[in-house]
Order: C-alpha cells, then sequence, then structure tokens
C-alpha cells in the first residue's frame, strides 16, 4: 500500500510541476523541454518523446526528446501510419509495446537506445487538438511480467492533453503577436507613405522587413548597398529609396557597371574635358554631375575595375572628382545606392574588390530574399503582371487555373520576379481563352521536379493527362464540385468523369460550397 501511495504521489507532484511549466511559459521548446525533463526526474517513464506533424510536409518530425541529440532528432521522422508513432497519429489511439525486442513495427529510427531493447517497453499516446491528433507523446520504461500499463498510459493521456492546450495557447499567442507587428509596419507604411506601395507588391515577412529598412534609411543621405539574386528588384528598392527620400524631386540617375567598358565607364561616371581623349569633341558632363543633389544607383557594382573602384573611392570619401582630362576638383552632392549579386566578402578575399571600398559601400546593406524564399509572393505578383499585360495588350484574360498556379508556387524561379514577370507576358499572348492554363506556361515550368506524374513530364500521354485534370478541375470549379453538371458542360458521361477524377486523383470536396 505505501508503494503504490508513493508512486501515486509522485505522479501527482509530476502532474503538478508540469502544469506550472507549460502554465507559465510562452517558449514552446523550452516550456515541452523542461516538461520531459520533469517527466523523466519524477517517475519511471524515460526516454520522453513529443512529435508534431509538420503542416506543410505531412511528416511526423520529432519536436523535443529528453536526452536526445539534434542529429537524433533529424533521424526521427516518420510518415502517417508508419511504425508505432505513425500509426498512434494516425489513429488516434494509444499503443503499449510490451517488449520492444519482440515488436517488428518499432522501427527505432533515432537509435538511441543502441542495439539492445531488450527488458523495455514503449508507451505512446496521440496528441490532439479537436477532433485532430497533431502528435504523439512516447516514453519507455522498463518491461513487467503480466503488466497492463493502464495506469501509465492514462497518465501520458492527461500529459497529452495539457501539452496540446500549451501548443494551442502559444501558437494563438505567437500568431496574435505577429499579426500585430504585421498590422504595426502596414500602418506606419500607410502613415508615413513612405514605401511606394503601387510599385512594390508584397505580403511575405521577409520582403516587409525589406521594406521596413527601406522606410528607416531612405531619407538619410547614408550610402545603401542593396544584395540579392538577379530579378529580385533591386533597382524598384533603389527607386523607392529615393523617391521617398528628401531628394525625390532631384535626378535618379542609374548607371550599370557591367554593360560598359572600363574606358566608356569612366567617361560616363565623371565626364570628360573637350580633347581629352580621341573622339572627345565636345566637354561632356558624368553622371555625378547630372544626378546633382539627387541619387546616383550603380547597379552591378561587383563588375567594376580595381582602378575605377580606386576613383569611386575618393567621391564616396571626399564628395569630389576630376572629369576625364582635367585637374580642376569639383564638389558633389550626391546619395550613392549600389546593388549586387556577388558576394563582395568573397571577392575582396580574391582581391578582385578593394576592401576599403566594401567598407564605403558596406554602410547600411540591404538583402533582398530571392522569389523561392517569399513563395507567399509569387500568386500576387502573377496576379499583378496578368492585370498589367491584359491593359497593354488590350486582352480580358480574368485568372490562372489552378493547376498553372500550382506550376507557379512549386518552380524554383531562378531567374526570380524578372522570370516571373516574363512567364505571365508569354502565357498571355498565347492564350486565347479566359483563364491561363498550365500549358500556357513555358517548357521550364513543365519539368520533372514541377509536374506531379510518374510518366516523363515532356512525353506526349502526360501533356494529355495534365490538360484533362485541368478540364475537370475547371468544370468542377465552375459547378461548385457538382459531378453530374460537370460531366454535361464536358459532354461526357458520368461514370467517365467519376473513372478520371479517381484516375487523376482530385479530391471534389473541396469544389463544394460550405452551407453551415
Amino acid at each position: 500500500m505505501n508503494l503504490k501511495h508513493d508512486k501515486e504521489f509522485a505522479t501527482l507532484n509530476c502532474l503538478y510541476e508540469v502544469t506550472k511549466v507549460l502554465a507559465s511559459s510562452t517558449d514552446l521548446q523550452d516550456c515541452l523541454n523542461r516538461s520531459l525533463l520533469i517527466l523523466s526526474t519524477y517517475s519511471e517513464l524515460k526516454n520522453g518523446t513529443i512529435t508534431i506533424v509538420n503542416p506543410v510536409s505531412g511528416q511526423i518530425e520529432i519536436e523535443v526528446a529528453h536526452g536526445m541529440t539534434a542529429e537524433a532528432r533529424k533521424r526521427g521522422v516518420y510518415n502517417l501510419g508508419e511504425g508505432i508513432t505513425g500509426r498512434v497519429v494516425a489513429s488516434g489511439a494509444p499503443i503499449i509495446v510490451p517488449q520492444v525486442s519482440e515488436e517488428p513495427l518499432f522501427l527505432n529510427r533515432t537509435r538511441t537506445r543502441g542495439t539492445t531493447t531488450k527488458g523495455l517497453s514503449f508507451l505512446c499516446v496521440p496528441i490532439k487538438h479537436g477532433k485532430d491528433t497533431i502528435g504523439a507523446l512516447s516514453a519507455d520504461c522498463s518491461y513487467r511480467e503480466g503488466a497492463n500499463f493502464e495506469d501509465e498510459i492514462r497518465f501520458l493521456s492527461i500529459l497529452s492533453s495539457i501539452i496540446a492546450q500549451t501548443v494551442n495557447r502559444i501558437q494563438a499567442v505567437n500568431k496574435e503577436r505577429e499579426t500585430l507587428l504585421h498590422e504595426n509596419i502596414q500602418l506606419k507604411q500607410q502613415l508615413s507613405e513612405k514605401y511606394g506601395i503601387d510599385t512594390i507588391i508584397s505580403k511575405s515577412s521577409r520582403m516587409l522587413e525589406v521594406l521596413e529598412m527601406t522606410n528607416r534609411v531612405a531619407d538619410s543621405n547614408a550610402t545603401v548597398l542593396l544584395r540579392g539574386e538577379s530579378g529580385t528588384g533591386k533597382t524598384l528598392i533603389a527607386k523607392a529609396i529615393h523617391h521617398n527620400s528628401k531628394r525625390a524631386n532631384a535626378p535618379f540617375i542609374a548607371v550599370n557597371c557591367s554593360a560598359l567598358p572600363e574606358t566608356l565607364l569612366e567617361s560616363e561616371l565623371f565626364g570628360h574635358e573637350k580633347g581629352a581623349f580621341t573622339g572627345a569633341n565636345q566637354l561632356k558632363k558624368g553622371r555625378f554631375e547630372i544626378a546633382e543633389g539627387g541619387t546616383l544607383f550603380l547597379d552591378e557594382i561587383g563588375e567594376l575595375s580595381l582602378s575605377i573602384q580606386v576613383k569611386l573611392l575618393n567621391v564616396v570619401q571626399d564628395k569630389e572628382f576630376q572629369r576625364l582630362g582635367s585637374t580642376k576638383l569639383r564638389k558633389c552632392n550626391v546619395r550613392l545606392v549600389a546593388a549586387t549579386n556577388r558576394d563582395l566578402e568573397k571577392a575582396v578575399e580574391l582581391g578582385t574588390f578593394r576592401e576599403d571600398f566594401y567598407y564605403r559601400l558596406n554602410v547600411f546593406p540591404i538583402c533582398i530574399p530571392p522569389l523561392r524564399e517569399r513563395r507567399t509572393d509569387i500568386l500576387l505578383l502573377a496576379e499583378f503582371f496578368l492585370q498589367k499585360y491584359n491593359k497593354e495588350n488590350n486582352k480580358n484574360i480574368k485568372r490562372i487555373s489552378t493547376s498553372a498556379i500550382d506550376l507557379l508556387i512549386q518552380y524554383h524561379w531562378p531567374g526570380n520576379v524578372r522570370e516571373l514577370q516574363n512567364c505571365i507576358e508569354r502565357a498571355l499572348l498565347i492564350c486565347d481563352d479566359d483563364a491561363i492554363k498550365s500549358y500556357h506556361l513555358p517548357p521550364t515550368l513543365q519539368s520533372a521536379a514541377t509536374v506531379n506524374t510518374g510518366k516523363n513530364p515532356l512525353s506526349f500521354a502526360a501533356a494529355v493527362d495534365n490538360f484533362e485534370k485541368e478540364l475537370i478541375i475547371d468544370a468542377l470549379k465552375r459547378f461548385k464540385g457538382n459531378q453530374t453538371k460537370a460531366a454535361e458542360f464536358l459532354d461526357s458521361s458520368l461514370r467517365i468523369i467519376n473513372y478520371k477524377i479517381h484516375k487523376h486523383g482530385i479530391d471534389t470536396q473541396s469544389f463544394k460550397v460550405n452551407k453551415e
């Protein structure tokens, strides 16, 4: 009786300590780790592990695990229904493995238990949020002959319920915090009117941070270095910096440093006197003079030769320059914005970019993320370009089809926003329907990495399947999931349409209107 009393007391004490930790914390990772430590300390249950379903991949991943290395946690990834954990999440019911060494379904994927699992029992219960199973809580304990582990399962189920409530609470708090931050940034944009929202289309958090940085630096005289891959919109950000600054009424002059040879570039930047060199028949003002009082945007700055870098360094440091063929120093009042897609730090190490010039440019760096890292902007930008080219080409294409959207979202966009813009313009020009379909998109988007088919994506059969699937999806969307009307619209039979829906794995429920 005393032993039983001691065990009940330890269980209650453990629940009390875990509840205190979970109720007071706002850091999900920290409170779950501390809870598993308490579980190991106050009970006979060891190797406590919490797995959560990844909403993006659908796989079950280890969120926290007591005493487990980060490398081992990475190995602990399961598909739904795979192994004991996968079955618990799939079924929503607990599973007891009395002897791990005799259970073939126990995968030991993390390899934390070594090769010897004899005398070890494994208990796993679901973590539920409402009717949905969002993960699992598992632990090891010593094998006991004839034990049914009802008390342990009940105890873990109570813990999983508390954990589920905590996860829900902290996620709600974090979501509210993100919403407030997002609204705060938006409010600043609207009140200060600094961003030029008409030209910069984005709703991703990464780009909102870029716009926030743009707003902060715009009205200063600091030199700005824009970094990012080709086609990410560096020129657009440079213009936003200028037009939202106190220099907005002065010129904005852009120079592509990679487009001109060194001799011509020097003349373009600094100008030349008449007779400075063969062919210099008259005086020419350089871009620094033309941009006086405004902003000079030097694109592809990483392509400059070392000799031009030296001369630009003097301009940045002393705000003065000389025309070619002249000894007279000229003062200039120009705000410099530079941009590059090169790794300047590596270029400095290799000696192809001057270190002193690098530090003069890198006063206020802004890194613009590639399009593949802000996928929430892809559809937004695609719709913008669709409306733009509709107007320019006097067309009335109303939308982008579901299958075309899927290809746009899945593609890796090495050319970034510029490639997306060209893609939509091309699709609009060859489209004769009221919607852009997947087959209107360039062949690069139809690659094996973006087409969900086991066949050769460039084969005739694959093209027919994709076209067939798209027609059925459009019909179901038009008639809100009504298969009979979709079959009539496609001039086919209901039996054939049902067969095709099953063949292509189309979820008809997603097209139905919820009347509740």
